[in-house]
């Protein structure tokens, strides 16, 4: 199957035989991007974003993007508007202990709601950043904004902004951290698939990166 990008009607996949939009179950799995961030008033705000990664280790950087406008109220989600007021925000791990909590911070709540509160999470406060943590959250990265990107808007005129991150201060539970490691199974991080599936990361293999020339392959007999 080839299809070009231009092509975005629900009508035009019907064509192909599929019910949607594959593109966002193509590139998988996606790291969830928690973010917390808070507003002027001292309101905190808890998201889950799919489109997210790291995108430098030295310096450590990171990035989430966000699209659409806020569902209840309008005008920019949550977390822009508030990273936009302070240039702030904490990225906490999503284990899989924490998953119904991350979905339940999903909900299009209107601004007021602390959705901390709302999922019965508990608050933990940053060390370097306003923006409290999780406190169930195995990793929490505080975070400043380094830059706002504006993206292309989706054809129906919706805004993509990404948001890059410079990475100020690590926090890791203790009980992940073996014989000098940290082994992340123990969380089994929640990931996002396509449309409405999710995975958790149970299983990890390693790799040593080859030596140039490569070894020469075993000729077929």
């Amino acid at each position: 199957m080839f299809y070009e990008t231009k092509h975005s009607s629900r009508d035009f996949f019907k064509s192909l035989g599929l019910n949607f939009n594959p593109f966002k179950a193509l590139i998988v799995p996606r790291p969830i991007g928690w973010i917390s961030t808070i507003d002027e008033n001292g309101v905190a705000n808890l998201a889950p974003y799919s489109f997210f990664n790291a995108v430098s280790s030295d310096p450590p950087m990171l990035y989430f993007s966000s699209g659409g406008e806020h569902e209840q109220d309008g005008g920019e989600k949550d977390s822009l508007r508030n990273i936009r007021q302070n240039g702030q925000f904490v990225f906490n791990l999503v284990s899989s202990e924490l998953t119904k909590a991350m979905n339940d911070s999903a909900s299009p709540a209107p601004r007021a709601i602390d959705e901390f509160e709302m999922t019965g999470l508990t608050k933990s406060p940053s060390r370097l950043v306003r923006p409290p943590r999780v406190a169930q959250s195995p990793v929490q990265l505080e975070c400043t904004l380094h830059q706002f990107i504006d993206l292309p808007p989706s054809p129906s005129g919706k805004s993509n902004i990404m948001v890059i991150g410079h990475v100020v201060g690590v926090h890791i539970d203790e009980n992940l951290i073996v014989e000098g490691r940290v082994d992340i199974l123990k969380a089994q991080p929640t990931a996002r698939l396509g449309y409405l599936d999710y995975c958790n990361v149970t299983q990890s293999f390693a790799l040593t990166r080859p030596n140039w020339p490569l070894e020469e392959k075993p000729k077929k007999s």
